[in-house]
């Protein structure tokens, strides 16, 4: 199925939040690129829409697989809109860092300061099973990274500082009423 038609025709879902088992642990690969996988893309696509996200991996929505979509801006204020089955990462040798806020969407209304490389190669395959590589700057450097450490069991909070985790929860705590359990279906 094309990329515009698995956009459009999921129906958002209530995002799965950090503590669930399927958020810490690695995720089966895919391996049947079929009606199955393309039902759960359009899900992914209206769910990180009806979120206002840059990305969404299975696992955030309790499905133990490994792919995710992206929806968000490079470095030169181009949209781009995706997915990515069984992703693996290569940053640069010595990767520049960039530190912008990066908040998740299974811990949703916090957002803290986050150093990552800049620059993103992430290989892996289409909802057909063909080989793709998507290179990111900016934004979508940021979030191919992060939906790829959503895949093998690594939520944002595993890269930071005790006093990053702390200004994080602090931050959930305060906004935690915007996000009731069933957001945002």
């Amino acid at each position: 199925m094309p990329l515009e038609e698995l956009m459009t025709l999921g129906r958002a879902v209530p995002i799965t939040r950090w503590g669930e088992p399927v958020l810490h642990r690695p995720c089966r690969p895919v391996t049947d690129f079929g009606p199955e996988l393309w039902d759960l893309l359009g899900i992914l696509f209206a769910t990180n829409a009806a979120a206002d996200g840059a990305g969404l991996a299975a696992p955030q929505i309790g499905a133990d697989l490994s792919v995710f979509v992206y929806d968000c801006e490079d470095a030169f204020g181009r949209r781009r809109q995706g997915l990515v089955c069984n992703p693996t990462i290569d940053l640069a040798a010595d990767p520049v860092d960039a530190t912008d806020l990066e908040g998740c969407l299974s811990y949703p209304g916090a957002a803290v300061p986050v150093a990552r490389p800049d620059f993103a190669v992430c290989r892996g395959h289409d909802q057909y099973g063909d080989p793709i590589t998507v290179r990111g700057t900016g934004t979508l450097a940021r979030c191919l990274q992060h939906e790829s450490d959503h895949v093998n069991g690594i939520v944002m909070a595993d890269r930071l500082s005790v006093e990053q985790r702390r200004e994080l929860r602090r931050e959930m705590r305060r906004n935690a009423a915007h996000y009731p359990a069933t957001w945002p279906a």
